[in-house]
């Protein structure tokens, strides 16, 4: 079952060009862990996720942003995480420290989206991410992508549409 909802949301990740390639990956919370999607895999390709402990090494098929998802979890009552690389947000990033959505959805759902460093994979990252998430639901990493967070998938995919929505926006509309 929950291989299929990795699927389903990977799938409407695609769809929207929200990622490309093999780039993102999603977790779903559960006991004594979470479920991670594989290193390298397609978001849509419907691979098994890996369980990551909540404490400890992660297995070797875990996705290399484990640390930012297992971050997330401790510091938030957050169940569900979608990181995707969404082109307007990264760009976005570039040259903004925070993102206000002039869209009446993103004004609405997300009316401040920060922007915060760190290289993939590290605990920088995953400091900063976590930190951000505390009180939201969507972060942009300059340069990098977007960590949306909810209490399903199908929440943090939405969170991570609405920002991309907002960013090219902003950036038809002149405003970045």
């Amino acid at each position: 079952m929950l291989d299929q909802e990795f699927e389903r949301v990977g799938r409407r990740l695609f769809m929207e060009g929200l990622v490309g390639a093999n780039f993102g990956n999603m977790s779903v919370r559960g006991e004594g862990g979470f479920s991670i999607t594989r290193t390298g895999a397609y978001l849509d390709s419907g691979d098994a996720p890996v369980f990551v402990p909540d404490a400890g090494a992660a297995p070797r098929e875990a996705s290399s942003e484990y640390r930012v998802h297992r971050a997330v979890y401790r510091a938030t009552p957050h169940s569900a995480i979608v990181h995707a690389h969404p082109v307007h947000a990264v760009a976005a990033s570039l040259d903004a420290d925070l993102v206000r959505p002039a869209d009446s959805e993103g004004g609405m759902l997300c009316p401040e989206i920060p922007v915060v460093t760190g290289s993939p994979g590290t605990e920088e990252i995953a400091e900063n991410v976590a930190g951000a998430l505390r009180d939201g639901h969507i972060v942009i990493v300059r340069g990098h992508g977007t960590f949306a967070a909810g209490k399903t998938l199908d929440e943090a995919y939405i969170y991570t549409s609405i920002a991309e929505y907002a960013c090219r926006i902003l950036f038809l509309s002149g405003r970045l």
